[in-house]
């Protein structure tokens, strides 16, 4: 019997590595997609394809396919991760934010066509400061509206925090000494710490999430003694939920028909020329 045990026992330790070593983030996108999609009665008719480089889901809502970059997905290590990585497309896209975007650039295009020479440059620059501003208020949404879709498929949330930090930051960050892509971070911190405690009290057992508390629990102290603070954070906490909330439902109620989408396609009737 002692043999018998001891036969399987090295036959465990023996598989367990190469198990282990199978796991690859890109063949796990369909499953943890579909499991995310039907835990939030998404259309079941979303698929998801990994492509090279960065994820362009302009079309996402006509095509009801899902772009997942493979380079985000190098940061992942285990199907939480992953589950971000869908997650956070899957927000940004409930958020509208393809819309917007369009929106902006058509009117900065046309704002800038209509400029002297002298003028485009200076309006360029100041217009690319106001959509970096932009893209970082979309990513924050993106990244919270895919929070909640993380927690109710069953995964932890606190993966998006590791993910984010992993990834390339600022120049600046470095020399603060802060995490990459700290403010995201944070967002996603604060938006758990009102809306979802418990997840935060569970916490999540890696270096890259350690350093980060380093860096996020003196700020969270400082907050926490100012009454003041602390009720002005309450509030912004759950409007943000109130309007993730109100996001989803009308996603699900008009099957992703963008607003924003509408406006643009407007935009453009009423200023190209009409067919002779």
């Amino acid at each position: 019997m002692k043999k018998l045990l001891l036969s399987l026992f090295m036959i465990i330790a023996i598989t367990l590595p190469s198990s282990a070593a199978t796991w690859v983030a890109a063949d796990r996108v369909p499953t943890v997609g579909k499991k995310i999609i039907t835990a939030n009665s998404l259309p079941s008719t979303i698929t998801f394809k990994v492509v090279d480089g960065t994820a362009d889901n302009t079309y996402a809502t006509t095509n009801n396919t899902i772009q997942i970059s493979s380079t985000d997905l190098s940061y992942t290590g285990n199907d939480n991760e992953v589950a971000y990585v869908v997650a956070h497309e899957l927000g940004g896209i409930i958020c509208d934010n393809i819309g917007k975007k369009k929106v902006r650039n058509f009117l900065k295009n046309a704002l800038t066509s209509n400029l002297s020479s002298d003028n485009v440059i200076s309006t360029a620059v100041n217009s690319d400061y106001v959509s970096n501003k932009q893209s970082m208020s979309d990513n924050k949404n993106a990244d919270i509206m895919g929070t909640d879709l993380m927690i109710n498929a069953g995964y932890n949330p606190l993966a998006g925090i590791v993910v984010i930090t992993k990834m390339p930051g600022s120049s600046w960050e470095i020399l603060q000494g802060k995490p990459a892509n700290s403010e995201r971070a944070m967002y996603i911190y604060d938006y758990l710490t009102y809306n979802f405690p418990t997840k935060v009290q569970a916490g999540y057992g890696c270096n890259e999430y350690r350093a980060f508390l380093t860096y996020a629990n003196p700020i969270v102290e400082e907050r926490n003694s100012s009454k003041s603070k602390l009720n002005k954070f309450n509030k912004e906490q759950k409007k943000l939920k109130s309007e993730r909330d109100k996001q989803l439902s009308k996603y699900k109620a008009t099957g992703g028909l963008s607003s924003w989408n509408v406006s643009y396609e407007l935009l453009k009737s009423i200023t190209e020329p009409e067919n002779e």
